[in-house]
């Protein structure tokens, strides 16, 4: 919500918010965080924004000025939601942002074929041990299914060499980015969210994205950079009413935290804010 809040202020007294949050329980405890005066000019919305054109017409919002995607998950969800995200704790191997989603990562990690597996720890965890470590879960999974992350990051340990071990970023980062990725299909969403932002944002409008890993923000380069160019989009970008022309800008360099923020939020170590313009 603190995104929210900041811009519900920018914007006040007449300007409004919609707010779109995946997880049910965010939602609710960012909504209450909210005095009833600030909520009349939010909109809060439990949804995922690969249907964000769908939701601002539901909604009825209006034009829309400015869009923000922070990709990036709460601390909230890290270390209090009990779903798996955080490889610190034992906790069931769920890592959905909706638990109504039908995919967790226990499906995954049981039930998915060895392939499936290294493609998922190559494509969305870069893992560069991804065969080792799936050829050590498929052999765990056999006598003892996963169930916990406390289980995961045992097999992972035990899969890499030492000296791998001995990094500050723990062997197993990689792999549960990777599957949190893969159950909550972040890619595809992102995709299909950047394709219907340009096509509701005002001329002049804004699209501001923070990314907090090099696939991410990866995909929001391209497609700023393919925008501005206005070269055709990929086959896997709907574009149903578009024409193939320059629709957006990028403006300025991308952004990352000094020390300051760093001095007293850590985890923004990895941001990188991009931000790109519609064109009258």
């Amino acid at each position: 919500g603190g995104h929210t809040r900041q811009i519900a202020e920018k914007i006040a007294p007449h300007g409004k918010v919609l707010s779109i949050e995946w997880d049910a329980e965010t939602l609710q405890r960012t909504k209450a965080s909210f005095s009833s005066a600030e909520r009349k000019r939010i909109q809060f919305v439990h949804s995922n924004f690969a249907q964000l054109k769908e939701i601002v017409g539901k909604e009825k919002f209006g034009l829309i000025h400015g869009i923000l995607f922070d990709l990036g998950f709460s601390s909230d969800q890290l270390e209090a939601s009990g779903r798996g995200f955080s490889l610190q704790k034992s906790e069931p191997l769920d890592m959905r942002y909706d638990e109504q989603h039908p995919i967790t990562a226990e499906k995954i990690l049981n039930y998915s074929s060895r392939q499936e597996l290294e493609h998922i720890l190559r494509e969305y965890g870069e893992e560069q041990f991804a065969a080792d470590i799936v050829e050590a879960i498929v052999r765990e999974r056999v006598t003892k299914p996963f169930q916990k992350t406390s289980q995961l990051t045992a097999v992972i340990k035990q899969a890499v060499p030492k000296k791998y071990q001995q990094r500050k970023i723990h062997p197993a980062t990689k792999t549960f980015q990777a599957l949190r990725i893969a159950v909550n299909d972040e890619l595809e969403n992102l995709k299909a969210a950047l394709s219907q932002a340009r096509n509701i944002l005002a001329p002049n409008g804004k699209i501001v994205v923070i990314s907090f890993h090099s696939l991410e923000d990866r995909m929001v380069k391209q497609f700023m950079r393919r925008e501005s160019r206005g070269e055709a989009p990929p086959a896997y970008i709907p574009v149903r009413d578009d024409t193939i022309s320059r629709r957006l800008k990028t403006v300025g360099k991308a952004i990352k935290a000094g020390d300051e923020e760093l001095s007293s939020n850590q985890r923004a170590r990895s941001a990188v804010m991009r931000v790109a313009q519609r064109l009258a």
